[in-house]
């Protein structure tokens, strides 16, 4: 097949196969995270930054809470304008389905399962029916093999079962959607548990987690054989048609000097270190034929929000200045994108 030519969108941060995302919390304007996008200007500086370093595809929640804080009462003013804005600068959207919202949640918060996997259904039948135009690619959930987001582990059964429904329900409103399964956080346990609990035919892309310390001296070696030994499972089940989408991947840049706690790896990368991370992973990824999306996590850090060295994954510092890896991930994009020239 004949490659999109690049002087086609020459301005522009989307091509039609282009392998680069982020994960960005273009939603959050709550008091548990400091407002991070409450005024609108940040928004639009945000996209405008994104559409400058490549970015094609921005991983974001559709907050069941946000949408419908009450049952039947639906609010899509703030997704709406969010929505616009990519759609307007080329970017194309994850939409990421979750979490409980506490009116329907089984413990009253949000990341229990649904009380009733037919409320969760709506919710995100309303999204897609609303969004249909616009965005294509939906996710299910966010980590359900990880406790902190699903608080009820059964190795993946239950929430298989809301998987099933959902998957069934969006293709009838709208059959040339992808669905993609909810980030696995685990390991192949976890890739293995999606497949003996039946949901093969209930998702389109396979989506996977993961993390590791660039201050390991063997970490991009584990990731680059994380995805094969994924599609190895995915073959061993006779789905190796399937695409991976890594659509969380990434590391703290700390401003050296700064005293911030460790994130759960060991000991903060710097931003130089942040940045040759970064280009190590997007070199190595992008190279294999089956994984076709990866998303840095995150496009811009966070306020006191982990208080440690999670709050430093983003490209951008929380004043908008552009750290090393912003850079990085721009040239990475651009090597891409000269690439497809030939």
């Amino acid at each position: 097949m004949k490659k999109e030519s690049v002087s086609q969108k020459e301005d522009g941060a989307y091509y039609g196969d282009n392998p680069f995302g982020v994960l960005e919390f273009l939603h959050w304007n709550h008091p548990w995270n400091h407002y991070k996008y409450g005024d609108e200007k940040d928004l639009k500086k945000s996209v405008a930054l994104m559409k400058e370093s490549g970015v094609g595809w921005v991983r974001m929640d559709f907050l069941w809470s946000d949408i419908e804080p009450e049952a039947s009462k639906f609010e899509f003013a703030k997704y709406d304008y969010i929505v616009d804005l990519l759609s307007e600068n080329n970017i194309h959207i994850l939409g990421l389905l979750n979490y409980s919202a506490d009116w329907a949640s089984t413990c009253g918060k949000w990341n229990c399962p649904p009380l009733d996997n037919n409320l969760f259904t709506n919710y995100a039948v309303k999204i897609v029916q609303r969004y249909k135009g616009k965005i294509k690619h939906w996710e299910v959930w966010n980590e359900p093999d990880s406790s902190t987001y699903w608080t009820d582990q059964d190795s993946l059964k239950s929430y298989c079962i809301l998987l099933k429904d959902v998957y069934i329900a969006l293709k009838e409103v709208d059959p040339d959607c992808k669905i993609l399964n909810g980030g696995l956080a685990n390991g192949i346990a976890s890739v293995n548990h999606l497949y003996d609990n039946g949901a093969k035919g209930y998702f389109d892309i396979l989506n996977l987690h993961f993390f590791e310390s660039p201050l390991n001296p063997d970490a991009i070696k584990r990731v680059i054989v994380f995805p094969k030994l994924a599609y190895k499972v995915m073959a061993r089940n006779q789905d190796g048609d399937k695409k991976i989408w890594i659509t969380e991947i990434g590391c703290p840049g700390v401003k050296r000097g700064l005293k911030v706690n460790n994130w759960w790896m060991g000991n903060n990368p710097n931003e130089a270190e942040q940045a040759k991370w970064l280009k190590d992973v997007f070199t190595s990824l992008t190279r294999e034929k089956f994984v076709e999306k990866v998303f840095w996590a995150f496009f811009r850090d966070t306020k006191e929000h982990w208080n440690n060295g999670v709050d430093y994954f983003g490209l951008l510092r929380w004043d908008f200045t552009r750290k090393p890896a912003f850079l990085t991930y721009k040239k990475c994009f651009n090597d891409w994108k000269r690439s497809q020239r030939h």
